[in-house]
């Protein structure tokens, strides 16, 4: 079964198609009048979709100092959404997180803090003790989290990111890129949670003694930029001043990064400059929403239901260059049947889109809804209602 429609007739955009592509697949895609950079390296895309806006030195292997806690935050999020881990649990601060230093909040061996708090002053304030203290509730030790975010960057195609701790602490056998910095930060930005704390500015956490910490997030453009919602910094004197962060304005998000600055002014300025290019430049529309059944329907066999809604896998979006001109057209092959029992999200197909005729993007076509399988009494019914 098999249809193509055309989407769009001289659309004044140029598009990309957006929707888990692989980590080495990005096509580049510049717009006049490239930003500048004091960085040693950066890196601009489109946020979800990978399209890369602007790249410099963006492979090099480089020291990344606490941007290595977004890895961390990306097992934390994973596991709150998974259930394993709990906004509101206490967990118990061992030595080892204590002694941690650098930045920190001032966590004590043996007081129990919550979930919640740590994660905050992790992602506001980068505090190591908080890492560690994570890590070590989530795999164990630090040393075996080292290992979970090493076998991640295998699993997500990061060749230029190596991980010895979970805190960016200098180490010499430690290092990332401003692109594998951006794949990083991208999947972070894919859990709602994560909002929650990235925006807070100011707030504090609080010790069994009364005292309190006052957290104030290491991120300025949360405050100073608009649309700038999340990001992680970094400094140490071997990666001197870091930036990962992201910004949404519209459909379109974007993540910017910047290695190595002389200062911390400068990387807010130069990621605020990336991120001014992307939105003059580009724009993104979503052209198959994942929650909106497709027209065509699939046949059940052996089910209550004689057909069944289907949708994309994933949103499909359009990224636009802004000032050209082309044609889309989608094609939907589904498969002949799907016999009962059948689960909602089990392929049935797939989704095509091409851009003047080239194909830009496959998804699965999946089912949007669980379909039951026809007993013995239901067939009874089925048959006695069409008489």
């Amino acid at each position: 079964m098999k249809k193509i429609v055309s989407l769009f007739a001289a659309v004044c955009c140029s598009l990309l198609f957006v929707s888990a592509l692989p980590i080495n697949s990005f096509e580049r895609v510049f717009a006049s009048a490239d930003p500048e950079t004091s960085a040693k390296a950066a890196y601009l895309a489109e946020a979800g979709g990978g399209q890369i806006i602007y790249a410099e030195n963006e492979n090099a292997r480089m020291p990344i100092a606490s941007m290595t806690k977004i890895m961390l935050l990306n097992y934390v999020f994973e596991s709150i959404e998974s259930g394993e881990l709990k906004e509101d649990e206490d967990i118990v601060v061992s030595e080892a997180a204590e002694s941690m230093g650098g930045s920190q909040v001032f966590l004590r061996a043996g007081e129990s803090y919550k979930v919640g708090d740590l994660v905050k002053s992790v992602i506001v304030s980068s505090a190591n003790d908080s890492s560690v203290c994570l890590a070590e509730r989530l795999f164990g030790s630090e040393a075996a989290a080292v290992d979970a975010m090493n076998e991640r960057c295998g699993e997500w195609g990061l060749a230029n990111t190596l991980f010895s701790n979970v805190t960016g602490l200098p180490k010499p056998t430690q290092y990332s890129s401003a692109k594998d910095v951006s794949v990083m930060l991208d999947k972070l930005v894919s859990h709602e949670g994560y909002f929650g704390y990235a925006s807070i500015y100011l707030d504090e956490i609080a010790h069994a003694d009364g005292t309190t910490t006052m957290l104030t997030n290491t991120n300025k453009l949360v405050k100073y930029y608009d649309g700038c919602d999340g990001g992680k910094t970094g400094f140490t004197s071997d990666a001197g001043y870091c930036l990962a962060a992201t910004a949404k304005r519209g459909d379109l998000r974007v993540v910017g990064v910047v290695i190595g600055e002389a200062d911390s002014k400068t990387r807010f300025k130069d990621v605020s400059s990336l991120f001014d290019h992307a939105f003059n430049n580009y724009s993104r529309k979503i052209l198959f929403d994942k929650e909106e059944p497709i027209e065509e329907k699939i046949k059940v066999v052996k089910g209550v239901a004689d057909q069944a809604l289907v949708v994309p896998e994933n949103d499909v979006y359009a990224f636009t260059k802004k000032g050209e001109k082309c044609e889309f057209t989608f094609s939907i092959s589904l498969n002949d049947s799907v016999v009962a029992p059948a689960v909602r999200g089990d392929a049935v197909g797939t989704l095509t889109v091409y851009k003047d005729g080239a194909e830009y993007k496959k998804i699965n076509v999946v089912l949007a809804e669980n379909v039951d399988k026809l007993t013995l009494f239901g067939a009874f019914d089925k048959i006695s209602s069409r008489w």
